[in-house]
């Protein structure tokens, strides 16, 4: 399984894996383990060929910390570079941020050396590392998470990674949440809660006015944490003005959870899925929007006690969360009497959903508002693999369009003009027919475009970017797109305004499209029959194997044009550097034969350009710096 996406489709599917699997337990028993360490350790095991990482949830308990409830940029803390994949999508919405208080203690984690002593055994040894925590603790193992997934992808490793939390404040904002998901990874984060828990929904309000409050509470739980006696607290709590505290909390919960567009209102988000748990079972949701909603709902009806007590409480001679993780394997084996139930297949999935989350069905104060928020999550759309075949139908109703476009490229490569593909559309881009090839790369674009935005969120199957039929068809597309999209911007003149194409005018589609490519010519290098099959071509190729080739002939023009006028032998150094090299370079696609025959045209840029710098050089005064700097041969 490639590091960068998660196997889960959907939340379903992650519950049921985890429910059929030790590793909910085993990670719970190391949490309870770590806990009863000192503060700020972790606990490591492995079973197998799973390597297991457990922080303390003691680590952050201090009345001390200055930072608690503040997001913060990474690039505030100087490691951006830990986190380089999360970078923000370009667009308005904001930058990713993280809490501060806790970015600083994973930070402090990863400079100690026993810790990165850990990484690199696990890393060496395990085909699998489930990261773990709980309460402030799951913060550790959740941004450990976050800097392994980058560091595996930038190296493409097939080492999986899963965080499994429980009781976890919120870590980041929405930006951070829409982030995880652009890179398939929310399914690589399973946050279990405990329906009353306060602690996962603490970071929806203002933390500044609570402190006082806050305080007792963390210290309530830390005692708690080595003690199971827990009266004497619960009434020390009760006397320092809780019901306020708790009210205040409840409150800012339901502003998330009302508020159009959920985070308006709120700083913090919550990432990948959480598992809700009760006495009665256990629903799993991913879309956060929902699990805000949920959160609200689960809190309406409970006292302020219950609440608090709900993060440590003692169940069964079990903690919760130790009750919860061995109920979870019995909820997909529970059986009701059926005929309780509606005779309607949906009533009777939202019953027993409702039942399973701690929701009373019959109270409709609740449960209604609660069926609409599942229902949200379940038709925000269809299922990854059917929206794959959608897809795939609204690609055979673009190929003709693409069709058009090769046949646009072969009429342009025949013309006795011998001007080319590119250089056809630069020149004529305003004619007929040139109209009806801007109207398919409209076609094409958009298509293209509704893909991405599927990937982004989630709702193509986990493997899509990896499957040859896409990346093929993807590939494809760009390689015969993106020339005319160059040719228009350097037809309007757009580089003399904004900048070069590559750096300052590439769509983001072909940024992300060149991605997923590079991606799959990467995997593919680290397999060694691969490149033992692979064949030299013996004729050119249909179209130039580098989308950006005519930007750089255009970035080359400019260069030759500047340096027929520099006199500054200094200015002129970096300038005949860059020329040689371009031309180096098209030489090697040209002996590869992986240029297109368009490009060799009498007419073309690319030759224009090509004749006007070998007459340049044999202008050239032939100094030894001066032919060594133009490449040419000075014996």
């Amino acid at each position: 399984m490639e590091v960068e996406s998660s196997p889960f489709e959907s939340s379903e599917m992650l519950a049921s894996f985890l429910a059929s699997t030790p590793f909910l337990e085993e990670s719970w028993r190391l949490c309870s383990f770590a806990n009863s360490a000192k503060p700020r350790s972790f606990v490591a095991d492995q079973h197998g060929e799973i390597g297991y990482l457990a922080f303390s949830g003691f680590q952050v308990i201090d009345r001390s910390e200055p930072s608690r409830g503040t997001l913060v940029a990474l690039d505030e803390f100087r490691c951006e570079q830990l986190f380089s994949l999360l970078e923000c999508d370009g667009d308005s919405k904001g930058t990713v941020k993280v809490d501060a208080g806790f970015l600083r203690l994973f930070l402090e984690f990863h400079k100690r050396r026993d810790f990165q002593r850990q990484i690199q055994e696990f890393l060496g040894k395990f085909k699998m590392i489930i990261l773990t925590g709980h309460s402030y603790g799951a913060t550790t193992a959740s941004l450990t998470a976050l800097w392994l997934l980058s560091y595996l992808q930038s190296i493409v490793s097939p080492i999986s990674v899963l965080c499994l939390t429980f009781g976890t404040p919120l870590l980041g904002n929405e930006s951070l949440c829409r982030a995880i998901l652009r890179k398939r990874w929310g399914g690589s984060f399973c946050n279990v809660v405990s329906k009353l828990d306060v602690v996962p929904r603490l970071f929806f309000a203002p933390l500044t006015s609570l402190t006082p409050q806050l305080d007792l509470l963390l210290q309530f739980w830390q005692v708690a944490m080595a003690s199971p006696i827990l009266d004497q607290f619960v009434e020390e709590l009760r006397k320092q003005n809780f019901d306020e505290f708790f009210g205040n909390i409840k409150d800012c919960v339901r502003d998330a959870a009302q508020s159009e567009g959920g985070a308006k209102n709120s700083l913090y988000w919550p990432l990948g899925s959480y598992l809700f748990c009760s006495e009665e079972g256990a629903i799993c949701l991913d879309n956060a929007a929902s699990v805000v909603k949920m959160m609200h709902l689960m809190l309406e009806a409970v006292s302020p006690a219950s609440s608090y007590e709900d993060h440590l409480k003692f169940f069964q001679d079990h903690t919760k969360y130790g009750y919860y993780t061995k109920l979870l394997s019995l909820q997909f084996l529970k059986r009701i009497n059926i005929n309780s139930l509606s005779e309607s297949s949906y009533e009777a999935g939202a019953f027993l959903t409702l039942q399973s989350s701690g929701i009373d069905p019959q109270d409709n104060n609740i449960s209604e508002p609660a069926k609409d928020c599942l229902q949200m999550a379940r038709h925000m759309g269809r299922a990854p693999n059917l929206n794959n075949a959608h897809l795939a139908i609204k690609l055979s109703k673009i190929t003709p369009c693409r069709a058009q476009l090769e046949w646009y490229k072969a009429r342009c490569d025949e013309s006795v003009d011998q001007l080319g593909y590119y250089d056809t559309f630069k020149k004529f881009a305003v004619s007929r027919r040139e109209s009806t090839v801007n109207m398919n790369l409209f076609r094409l674009g958009a298509f293209w475009d509704e893909v991405i935005r599927m990937a982004e969120r989630n709702e193509l199957s986990h493997d899509f970017h990896r499957r040859s039929k896409w990346i093929n068809a993807s590939h494809s597309y760009m390689l015969l797109a993106e020339p005319l999209e160059i040719a228009r911007y350097y037809r309007r003149d757009m580089h003399k305004e904004k900048g070069h194409y590559i750096k300052h005018g590439r769509n983001r589609r072909f940024q992300i499209l060149d991605k997923w490519w590079n991606r799959k010519v990467a995997l593919a290098a680290q397999e060694p029959q691969q490149n033992n099959n692979k064949l030299s071509r013996s004729q050119y190729a249909s179209s130039t194997q580098d989308s950006l080739f005519w930007a750089k002939v255009e970035e080359a023009k400019d260069w030759l044009e500047k340096a027929e006028k520099e006199k500054d032998p200094n200015k002129l150094e970096p300038l005949l550097k860059n020329l040689n090299s371009f031309e180096t370079y098209a030489k090697e696609l040209d002996a590869k034969k992986e240029l297109s025959i368009d490009v060799l045209a009498k007419k073309s840029s690319y030759t224009l350009w090509a004749e006007k710098w070998e007459a340049f050089k044999s202008k050239f005064p032939q100094s030894p710096s001066a032919c060594a700097l133009s490449g040419m041969d000075c014996d």
